[in-house]
């Protein structure tokens, strides 16, 4: 048994061997460094460059045209609003809190699935 034959992790459904793994990381490597190398070398950081373009028209605010990750749920949290103003008012931002919940209803399931009720 060779060196090679003794890393290798043969399974029914194929095998593993970190030397072929490795080597196919640096394949893929030296490619993405090949794409990167032939990237445009104009590109300057911090200028005119880095700005949104918005069809040609300057932006004044920026908050303005923000998508913000509440306006993406907002439909969602309008619609579920009872059931989201009871879960908030539970919610108290302390780990304990929620472990103790964990804990709680753990024993509940347990108590359900062992006691068969």
């Amino acid at each position: 048994m060779t060196w090679i034959e003794s890393l290798t992790l043969n399974s029914p459904s194929g095998f593993w061997n970190p030397i072929v793994w490795l080597a196919f990381l640096v394949i893929f490597a030296i490619i993405g460094y090949l794409i990167y190398s032939r990237g445009n070398r104009s590109y300057k950081p911090g200028t005119e460059q880095v700005k949104p373009f918005i069809s040609g028209n300057a932006v004044e605010d920026v908050e303005e045209i923000r998508v913000r990750a509440g306006d993406i749920y907002w439909g969602f949290i309008e619609a579920l609003k009872g059931y989201y103003g009871v879960l908030m008012r539970m919610h108290s931002g302390d780990l304990r809190d929620y472990i103790l919940w964990y804990l709680g209803l753990g024993a509940i399931i347990l108590f359900v699935l062992v006691g068969g009720v």
